[in-house]
């Protein structure tokens, strides 16, 4: 009996935990950048600047992410930015997205600053959600 209240704990903490899921895109290209992270940005399929894909929060992932900071940018991704982006799907990725350069260009400093200084590169929050509908 001890058990099975156990389990069902378990069972219930997992289905209120919704999976918060990110987006990441490659901002700078791959001249002069090491080779693990380039290896790291091929593991990730982003393979070319302006590709998008969407992950789940977990940390392998996070991992790869932040060994990655200075060449992508990444935020939460909301329901109606991933309606969006799913209209524009491949058909042989379907979490893979090739978008456009954004239209009225990236932020003031630059694609060599990070956002926090007023760049475009590293993580954004929620602000992640209007940088994809500019490149839409």
């Amino acid at each position: 009996m001890v058990e099975s209240k156990k389990q069902s704990n378990i069972e219930n903490k997992t289905k209120e935990t919704k999976t918060i899921e990110l987006a990441v895109i490659r901002i700078r290209g791959s001249i002069k950048v090491n080779k693990v992270i380039v290896d790291t940005l091929k593991m990730l399929n982003l393979n070319k600047t302006n590709h998008c894909i969407v992950i789940q929060n977990k940390p392998n992932y996070l991992g790869m992410i932040k060994k990655c900071k200075d060449y992508i940018t990444w935020g939460e991704l909301n329901s109606e930015t991933k309606k969006e982006l799913t209209k524009r799907k491949d058909a042989k990725r379907p979490n893979l997205f090739r978008l456009a350069p954004p239209k009225g260009g990236f932020e003031r400093k630059g694609i060599k600053k990070p956002f926090t200084l007023g760049g475009v590169l590293g993580y954004r929050g929620d602000k992640i959600n209007t940088l994809i509908k500019k490149m839409l």
